[in-house]
């Protein structure tokens, strides 16, 4: 045990599961994004995109779902802190024929990430498309789910954190936009894929935890 008390900081020395005190760390900026992709049948995406789907705006549901997932992340996962977030979105993403994919990006001002949080609501909103498109379609697939970027903390100080955030938000700038029909102007602007088929670049193996 003593090998895996030195690498996982949500146990204390005897091995039991603890929250991590924070109360030393400073305030700062910090921010995650995840993303998450369901597979379906292109007609069951068309019908989402459309607004056809029996049960009503799926995609406005699974928005605000997402969202209400972010604030109660520390309800669902026991030894995460509870935050104030500063801001969650949650956009949608047509990547190809019956595939749908929805990224999660959550802010805060606080003593701790909130890549848990991001990952929950990404989590969540990806759910709610499947409950709402279930009765259509029962092959729907989850494809992924990841965190793909955090930066803030120990990230800012050492500059890793500035430079992804600066690399995102410069992709994000130079992807074309697509408007999807029927579908509400909160959420008309969608990102086209990226060479690599996601957002580009990714700090989360390099940032720090927690």
């Amino acid at each position: 045990m003593a090998g895996i008390e030195n690498k996982l900081s949500h146990l204390n020395a005897k091995g039991e599961a603890n929250m991590v005190d924070v109360s030393a760390k400073a305030d700062s900026r910090r921010v995650a994004v995840a993303t998450a992709s369901l597979r379906m049948r292109p007609e069951t995406l068309d019908e989402i995109l459309q607004s056809g789907i029996p049960k009503g705006d799926v995609l406005a549901v699974a928005r605000v779902a997402g969202i209400q997932g972010a604030k109660r992340c520390a309800d669902l996962i026991p030894l995460c802190h509870p935050l104030a977030l500063s801001k969650v979105q949650v956009d949608f993403t047509a990547l190809g024929p019956g595939e749908l994919g929805i990224t999660a990006e959550v802010t805060v001002t606080g003593k701790t990430g909130v890549e848990m949080e991001a990952l929950t609501a990404a989590s969540v909103a990806l759910l709610t498309v499947y409950d709402m498109c279930k009765a259509v379609d029962r092959g729907m697939t989850v494809e992924s789910v990841r965190l793909r970027e955090k930066f803030g903390g120990k990230s800012i100080e050492n500059g890793i954190g500035i430079v992804n955030g600066m690399c995102r938000l410069a992709a994000e700038s130079a992807r074309p936009s697509v408007r999807m029909a029927g579908v509400t102007t909160e959420d008309t602007w969608t990102r086209s894929k990226t060479a690599d088929g996601g957002p580009q670049g990714s700090g989360a193996d390099q940032a720090e935890t927690g």
